[in-house]
C-alpha cells in the first residue's frame, strides 16, 4: 500500500481533506478540483456583484493557482510508494 506524500498532506489538510491510506489519489483529485472551480466561481461572482475590482481579478485567480498547486501535480505522484 501507498503513503501519501507529507508535503501532500500538509497541503491537502490546510483546506480540510484527510485522506486516508487507502484512499484513490484520483477520488481526491476529483474532490480537490471541485474545491477550486467553487472557488472560481465564487471569485467570478464577487467580480460581476463589484466586490473584486477587475483590475484585481488576475492576483486572485493567481492566488487560488497557488493554493491549488497540488492540481498540477501528476495524480500517481501524490503518494509515495513503499
Amino acid at each position: 500500500m501507498s503513503r501519501w506524500d507529507k508535503q501532500m498532506l500538509d497541503a491537502l489538510a490546510g483546506l480540510g481533506l484527510a485522506p486516508r491510506d487507502e484512499t484513490p489519489a484520483e477520488l481526491l483529485r476529483e474532490q480537490l478540483n471541485d474545491l477550486y472551480r467553487f472557488e472560481l466561481r465564487r471569485l467570478r461572482d464577487r467580480l460581476h456583484a463589484g466586490v473584486v475590482q477587475k483590475a484585481d481579478y488576475i492576483s486572485h485567480v493567481l492566488d487560488l493557482r497557488k493554493k491549488y498547486w497540488m492540481l498540477s501535480v501528476r495524480v500517481d505522484r501524490w503518494k509515495d510508494a513503499e
